[in-house]
């Protein structure tokens, strides 16, 4: 039997507020989707952009009527306010549309933030941001030109700080489906030369041995990731996948039990049913 669960696309891992967030699309190796927790409809851009495929905002999902009003207002806001305003009222704007998962409308009004006031938060708000749409593109042509940005605004943000690991380890993803992979891997090096046990470095490692079927390499990532955090049930997860890919079944039942008491994300439970039937056959 193939393996039934993998990633369309492991860049959603650094989800503002949670650094290890599934993604939210879980296929097989033939591309058949799972789950998706988002609509594939998108409402036309309501403002000029220069790129569509970029700049213009869209929306993933349909918004509930109170939700829209809310939007208008704060996007009224946003148009109407003067110069020293213009910042505060793009950052909630973007916000809402975060909350919202509108990733393109949230990048948009980041950037326009940022391009207001380019200092290192606001720089790495509009990268994560970035990050997050590109995480959720499925066009490779935006996917492209989302990473590109993603890029753009991290190494903006870097000039100024290059302590900056976790937008480092994020731009480093976004070099994974260029003509330069090793670029990407080169950089999550970097980081774990300069903190060797940076989480979201040592998990990104592991995505891409995954996709590579290093499952050995792989299992050695996430497993330096619980000796030093044994709560982060993301890289409990997939250690428990890779060792199923392994054969290791005993272990991988084990771990598999571990997360399915710890993790309450369904989306989660839903693959770890699908691994513990692999299991039995």
């Amino acid at each position: 039997m193939k393996k039934s669960i993998f990633l369309s696309c492991v860049l959603a891992v650094a989800l503002v507020g949670t650094l290890f967030s599934l993604p939210k699309v879980v296929v097989n190796t033939k591309g058949k989707e799972v789950g998706n927790e988002r609509s594939q409809s998108q409402a036309a851009a309501t403002v000029a952009a220069p790129d569509s495929s970029v700049q213009s905002p869209s929306h993933e999902a349909t918004i509930a009527p109170d939700q829209q009003k809310i939007v208008d207002q704060l996007r009224n806001g946003f148009e109407n306010a003067n110069d020293k305003e213009k910042v505060a009222a793009g950052l909630k704007l973007s916000d809402k549309f975060a909350q919202l998962q509108k990733f393109d409308s949230a990048a948009f009004y980041a950037e326009k933030a940022a391009l207001l006031s380019p200092n290192v938060e606001n720089l790495v708000r509009t990268g994560d941001r970035y990050y997050e749409a590109y995480g959720f593109a499925i066009d490779d042509h935006k996917a492209k030109n989302l990473g590109a940005k993603t890029r753009e605004y991290y190494q903006k943000a870097l000039d100024q700080n290059p302590g900056l690991l976790a937008a480092k380890a994020n731009m480093a993803m976004t070099y994974v489906n260029t003509e330069n992979p090793m670029q990407g891997i080169l950089m999550l090096r970097e980081v774990i030369d300069t903190d060797p046990t940076n989480e979201l470095a040592l998990f990104n490692l592991g995505i891409l041995s995954m996709r590579s079927n290093q499952y050995s390499k792989a299992a050695d990532r996430f497993r330096q990731i619980l000796t030093n955090n044994p709560a982060n049930t993301k890289a409990k997860f997939y250690l428990g996948l890779t060792l199923v890919e392994l054969g290791n079944k005993e272990e991988a039942r084990k771990v598999l039990s571990e997360v399915k008491k710890e993790e309450k994300d369904p989306v989660i439970q839903q693959a770890i049913g699908e691994l513990e039937g692999r299991l039995n056959n």
